[in-house]
């Protein structure tokens, strides 16, 4: 795999992000409500959570959601006294696209071993 191809810092964290479990609950839960243009409050992601049966403290969740912000699959903005949550479109886009770089890699190496396969057969 060429430089260029390699897992870069924020995909690497934003793949290890969600490698949790409740991180994995709440970016389902954001793309539900994403697909509704709404933002999620931390009390109904919190509540999401719970109802998944894990019991957590909304400090906890919060922890969880500042993991997926620096992997740049979440963002949240300011609305008054309270932090809303929505997915960040742009970190999931450069996950997918190093998921196709990787992908297009793998479809040639097999392409490779196909012909090398059928050469020496």
């Amino acid at each position: 795999m060429e430089q260029s191809e390699r897992l870069g810092g924020s995909e690497a964290e934003a793949f290890a992000a969600l490698g949790d479990w409740t991180r994995l609950l709440l970016v389902v839960r954001l793309a539900e409500a994403g697909r509704g243009e709404e933002l999620c409050s931390i009390e109904e992601l919190s509540g999401h959570v719970r109802q998944q049966g894990v019991r957590l403290t909304r400090q906890a969740v919060t922890k969880h959601l500042h993991t997926l912000e620096r992997g740049r699959l979440v963002r949240s903005e300011r609305h008054g006294r309270e932090r809303l949550y929505e997915l960040d479109p742009e970190g999931i886009v450069a996950m997918r696209a190093y998921l196709e770089r990787v992908s297009a890699h793998w479809e040639r190496a097999l392409g490779r071993l196909k012909e090398f396969v059928e050469d020496r057969g």
